[in-house]
């Protein structure tokens, strides 16, 4: 059984700037997948497309693009791949002293000071504002250095003043400052990632984590505000809505696909995580799609 190295990743401006910028398309892929975290907060927009959000011990899945505010040290998956269907996604990264260790505790700058500490938790924006500040963000990469820094902090007014947003994260979660507690999540988000179609047994997970099976419980539950049983589910039902929208396998072949071994309990653990029955949340995605 291999363990996963500590995903922690290094993010570098471009010489001459105080955060970084980046695009990727279908001709430049962004191939950073992994569980990671870093230290600077993380603004990305997808425009178009569909695919999974896993933000912390918050799993969802997104229609039409995303517009998603990740706080400092908040770990996550990689959003797209060759199957999103997105035109295009931009990642806008800085630290919260980018520009100066007092500059965002003045006056003019509490309401994005509050968006910072808001971001810890993972935000999702929506409606008019995903819409104008993907556009804003999509700009930037146009524009000279001073104006794309203007722009930014424009951007982020935008975002500090929009009621159009919904909290990912609400039971809070992000990566402590010791690495050895640093590499034991990681190595056990990163097996979750790589083994949810199949049987996950606590002897295994917690051998991975080098803990009693009670001590992981006990971890894992403080680490996520969840059981270890809920987190995988829950990453096996947002694999799932995610098929149910995109293709028209069977809805039993897709519980299986998903690692769940019985199908009514998937119908009816699906259920409680989304209100609907797979079948009727297939209808409903359908006529998103459609209309």
């Amino acid at each position: 059984m291999s363990k996963q190295p500590i995903a922690f990743e290094v993010i570098t401006p471009v010489f001459g700037n105080s955060f970084a910028l980046q695009s990727f398309d279908e001709q430049n892929i962004n191939h950073y997948k992994s569980w990671h975290y870093h230290p600077e907060i993380e603004l990305v927009y997808i425009n178009g497309g569909a695919g999974k959000r896993q933000i912390g011990s918050h799993m969802s899945y997104f229609n039409d693009g995303d517009l998603i505010l990740i706080g400092k040290n908040l770990p996550h998956c990689g959003f797209t791949d060759r199957f999103t269907g997105n035109k295009k996604e931009t990642l806008v990264q800085f630290k919260e002293d980018f520009l100066g260790p007092n500059f965002f505790d003045i006056p003019e700058m509490i309401a994005i000071n509050d968006l910072f500490e808001l971001s810890k938790q993972g935000l999702a924006f929506h409606g008019i504002t995903k819409e104008k500040v993907g556009e804003a963000m999509e700009a930037m990469l146009h524009l000279p250095d001073f104006k794309r820094l203007l722009k930014l902090l424009d951007i982020l007014h935008d975002l500090s003043i929009s009621k159009e947003f919904t909290i990912l994260n609400a039971e809070g979660f992000s990566i402590s400052t010791e690495v050895a507690d640093n590499d034991r999540i990681n190595r056990v988000f990163n097996y979750i990632k790589n083994h949810y179609q199949e049987s996950i047994s606590l002897d295994e997970i917690s051998d991975l984590a080098g803990m009693t099976e009670p001590s992981f419980c006990r971890y894992f539950k403080k680490t996520t505000s969840k059981t270890f049983t809920q987190f995988v589910n829950e990453y096996r039902l947002v694999h799932a809505s995610k098929l149910l929208a995109e293709n028209n396998l069977p809805i039993t072949d897709i519980a299986f696909e998903c690692g769940f071994q019985n199908f009514s309990h998937f119908s009816r653990t699906f259920k409680k995580f989304t209100g609907v029955s797979p079948l009727r949340y297939r209808n409903q995605m359908k006529t998103i799609i459609d209309s």
